[in-house]
């Protein structure tokens, strides 16, 4: 049976229909985050594959600019800089990490500004703060926002250490 894509969903090269039919970066990091759940070794190539065109995506650009393809508007989202927990449809830059750090990627030198992102938005007491989340929108908070948050500096030491563990 021949692939089908429809406008609702994510196409090919992550074409998406709420991004003009453009490629959405912010599906792709979800695509490249489940696709770095599988064990390398059980990957099919097909899988493979798609995991080349998301990294090739995901890093044909600096990812800490975001200069994604935006099609409905005529900016990049400010939400992009803004880490949060939990993450669903909104993406942000230590999510792209989080997806190239567990692929393999966490010493390319295309993710270089990425990490030093990360690493700068950590306060003096080792710490992320809360910059998004979805109140009202979850059943549970996870944080005040503008304040340090467990989750977020969770997900930033993870890619941290991960990048050290493979230097």
């Amino acid at each position: 049976t021949p692939l089908r894509y429809y406008s609702g969903k994510i196409g090919p090269d992550f074409a998406c229909g709420a991004n003009n039919k453009l490629a959405c970066a912010w599906g792709a990091v979800k695509v490249m985050m489940a696709f770095s759940r599988r064990p390398a070794e059980k990957r099919t190539d097909l899988i493979n594959r798609a995991i080349g065109r998301g990294i090739d995506f995901l890093l044909e650009i600096d990812p800490a600019t975001a200069e994604y393809p935006h099609g409905y508007v005529p900016k990049t989202s400010g939400n992009w800089w803004k880490f949060g927990f939990p993450v669903f449809y909104i993406t942000d830059i230590l999510q792209i990490a989080e997806a190239l750090v567990r692929l393999g990627y966490g010493t390319d030198h295309r993710l270089h500004n990425t990490l030093d992102l990360i690493r700068s938005k950590q306060d003096t007491k080792g710490q992320w703060s809360l910059e998004f989340d979805y109140k009202g929108k979850t059943w549970e908070e996870y944080g005040v926002k503008k304040q340090p948050n467990k989750w977020v500096t969770l997900r930033a030491l993870r890619v941290l250490k991960a990048v050290e563990e493979v230097k």
